[in-house]
């Protein structure tokens, strides 16, 4: 039972990782090829176990292509026109800074700089070779 309890949580924190991150993970695939939006929603599903539905996917590709971030054609070679989408060269500027932020921000939770604890009105940040404290009216600013 402990087992299957510790799966279902993993299962959550990657599907709320996935939400989180699904602009930058869409980005991901594009990277590697152009492909139309129905092949992000299948692939998707087949890669992490996770459906997004067009109501999601269409509407982040808008969003995306919006920002600059990538861009369409229509293919009409093939039985159905299809909208096909690629990255851009602003795309993979984001890509970029994004895999740094993700490893700095890896590398501080696993060296002990996640490990939170609150002290009254302070929240201290525990690291391995410092302790500060931040009180609350400090964190909202």
């Amino acid at each position: 039972m402990q087992v299957e309890n510790m799966n279902h949580k993993a299962r959550e924190v990657q599907i709320k990782l996935m939400r989180g991150l699904l602009d930058l993970v869409v980005l991901q695939y594009l990277r590697s090829h152009p492909v139309h939006g129905y092949k992000i929603i299948s692939s998707l599903r087949k890669n992490f176990g996770v459906y997004f539905g067009p109501s999601t996917i269409y509407p982040l590709l808008s969003t995306l292509e919006g920002k600059g971030y990538i861009k369409s054609q229509w293919d009409l070679q093939s039985e159905r026109p299809r909208k096909v989408y690629s990255i851009t060269p602003q795309g993979l500027d984001l890509l970029a800074c994004t895999e740094e932020s993700l490893t700095h921000i890896y590398r501080k939770l696993s060296v002990g700089i996640g490990k939170i604890g609150i002290n009254g009105n302070h929240l201290g940040l525990i690291g391995k070779d410092n302790r500060k404290l931040l009180s609350k009216t400090q964190l909202s600013k």
